[in-house]
Order: structure tokens, then sequence, then C-alpha cells
């Protein structure tokens, strides 16, 4: 495939691509105007040429931002992400990126347009770790366009994201979280919090669980589904965050009772309420049976927490309260990352680094009493 450049004024250029011939041998060529330098037009021709051996159409470059990010919400990230994910990408490029973004020519976006957008969410009072998101959603965006040789460069790794600081985590201490499944005792969620705050794991992971999960005998619970309330559809069960966080979670001989207990009193309401009761074998269910609003667990968590006269205090903070408290008794970060089920070690750590400098130092002292004891022998 061939092609010229031709001045047509100071600072327009023609671009001539050579299409070869038709059917009759008439010669087929497309003329492209640029404005700007010689050095640009060069460039635009390059990516015309590229473009046309990857078999590619010369107007490539029309499509415009909105249009393309809605093809690919469309044909990538709804068959291939969770929906909360999809979910989480969609709004960000909706009320964020389309906004600003959404008229320029994918062909020409540059990195000063995306250093700009996300000046001005900066300015408008979004948090860094907010913008940052936005940043990671066109950046992936970006990565598919190149790789459906719609461009040829990902201008949004031309910039850096703002950066923030990790907001530091202040778990509620033991005697508080005591203080609040005291008062849970009166409530049909003591045994779902109970279990949260001795186990670390997610309110959805939770809500997800059946008893076909829990095995009672050898003490252990399987994190297989997650519940989740999805726009558009309701409550639905999904697989686990990541693949680390499908696990087993060994199980303490207090919160086995409680779960036996638990199990009891379940079938009994179960013949009390005859028909109405609809069994879906969950362990954790709402009033009837079915799934439980993750958002009614948190409103009477928040209620407990404010009888119990604690500020700040939320639900998620039973899962940062269970790793800090296994970090501070000396267990195996490994052991942590997994019970909690996250993705790596590196994100364990990064978490809870608030713990790692007392751990530090009881190092060191373990380290120098096991010296001083080998020197005495």
């Amino acid at each position: 495939m061939n092609g010229s450049i031709r001045r047509r004024s100071k600072d327009s250029w023609e671009l001539t691509i050579d299409l070869g011939k038709d059917a009759s041998g008439k010669r087929l060529r497309k003329f492209v105007a640029v404005k700007g330098t010689k050095v640009l037009a060069q460039q635009k021709l390059r990516e015309i040429l590229a473009s046309l051996d990857k078999g590619l159409p010369v107007d490539v470059g029309k499509i415009d931002l909105t249009g393309f990010l809605r093809r690919w919400l469309e044909d990538y990230v709804r068959p291939n992400t969770r929906p909360r994910t999809a979910e989480r990408y969609e709004s960000d490029i909706r009320l964020h990126i389309v906004p600003v973004l959404g008229h320029v020519q994918l062909s020409k976006l540059a990195p000063a347009d995306i250093q700009s957008m996300e000046a001005r969410l900066l300015e408008s009072g979004k948090s860094a770790r907010s913008v940052q998101h936005v940043h990671a959603v066109l950046r992936e965006a970006l990565k598919h366009a190149m790789r459906w040789g719609l461009t040829f460069r990902n201008v949004a790794e031309g910039i850096d994201p703002p950066r923030s600081r990790r907001p530091e985590i202040n778990p509620p201490d033991a005697e508080s979280v005591w203080r609040i499944l005291g008062l849970a005792d009166e409530t049909p969620y003591r045994t779902a919090l109970h279990f949260m705050a001795f186990t670390g794991c997610r309110r959805g992971e939770a809500l997800g669980l059946r008893w076909s999960d829990i095995d009672l005998e050898n003490g252990a619970a399987s994190i297989v589904q997650s519940l989740q309330r999805l726009k558009g559809k309701g409550l639905e069960f999904e697989p686990p965050k990541s693949a680390k966080s499908r696990r087993a979670i060994a199980l303490d001989s207090s919160t086995i009772d409680l779960l036996r207990e638990h199990r009891g009193n379940q079938l009994l309401r179960q013949v009390e309420m005859e028909g109405a009761y609809i069994d879906q074998g969950l362990v954790f269910p709402g009033p009837q049976g079915g799934p439980l609003d993750p958002s009614v667990l948190t409103r009477n968590f928040e209620k407990l927490v404010k009888r119990a006269g604690l500020q700040g205090v939320r639900l998620h903070d039973l899962r940062h309260f269970h790793a800090t408290m296994l970090l501070q008794q000396g267990t195996n970060p490994k052991i942590v990352q997994e019970r909690l089920g996250h993705s790596s070690f590196a994100v364990t750590m990064d978490t809870y680094s608030h713990v790692v400098p007392g751990l530090q130092e009881q190092a060191a002292k373990d380290f120098a009493s096991a010296m001083g004891r080998a020197r005495r022998a």
C-alpha cells in the first residue's frame, strides 16, 4: 500500500493513499486533509497505511470516544467481567469520561486531554482514589482499542494518575466488638455478625453461604459465592471477588456452637411459619427464607453501633478487626491472606501495613532472645 503527501497551504497537507484498482481496472485513491506540521502529516500517513495493512477501514479515525467506549462495554466488559465490575466501569464512563471527552475522535485523543479531565475531576471534589479508578478504566479501554487496531498507542499510559494515600485503617478493638455482638444477641443478625467478626469474610460472602457450604463436624466454611444487589437485576448470587476469594475458612469452636444453635432455631422457625417460609438452604436468610438484602444487614449493624455509643465503625471494619487481631497475635501473614481471600500476599501487607511495625519490633526482640539463649547454652 502506497501513499504520498502534498502541501496545500502553510499548515495544511493532503495525503493521497493508493487503494489499488477496482474490478474495471480504475485506479482507487483516498484523499485525507491534515492540519499541522509535515511531521504530523507523515505520522498520520503511516497510521493510515498501517490500518490498511491490518485490514481496517481508512475512516477508523472518525470513531469518537463515546462510540468506542459503548462498543467496549457491550463487546468486552459485560461478557468478561463480574456484573459489579461492569457497573462500576459503566458508571465511571457515563458520569466522568463521556461528558468531558466523549466527543473527541479516538485517533485524536491526547495525553493532555486525559490530564485535563482528571484535573477537573479533582477540582470538582472527587478524591484522588476515585480519579485513579477513572484513569484505570480509560487505560484498560484504550488497551483494547490498540488490540482491535483502532488506535496505535495508549495515550492514558502517557500520564500518571493523581497519587493518593491509602486511608489508614482503624478497626474497633476487641472490647468494642464484643459490645456490638452483645447487643446483637437481641436481633436476628446475631450469628451473621459473629460469623463475620470471627472469620473476616466479606458481607456478600456471609450472605451467600448455604448450609451445604458449612462442615460443622470438621469446622470449616467454604466460600463459593457472594450475594450482591445489581443494578436492574436485584439480588444475585455471583462468584467470589477473585480466584483467591474462593476458599475454605477454619471455624473456631464458639462459632461452630453458635451455628448449630442458629440452624436449630432456623428449622424451628420454618415449622412455625409452615408454608410461608421457603427454605433456600441459606445460612443467613431473610425473614421468609430468601436472600437477605445486604443493605438490611448494614443498616441494622449501624443501629447497633449507635446503641453501643461508638462512632465511625462500619460493618466492613469487622473484617479489618479480624485481620488486625490475627496479625497482632503473631499469625503468619500468609495465613491471614488465605483467610481473607486477598488476591495476593502484597495486598494483605499493604492493607495492614499499620500493624507491621509492631510485628517487626516483636520479631527483633524474639530473635535477640533466641540468640541470647543460644549463647548462654
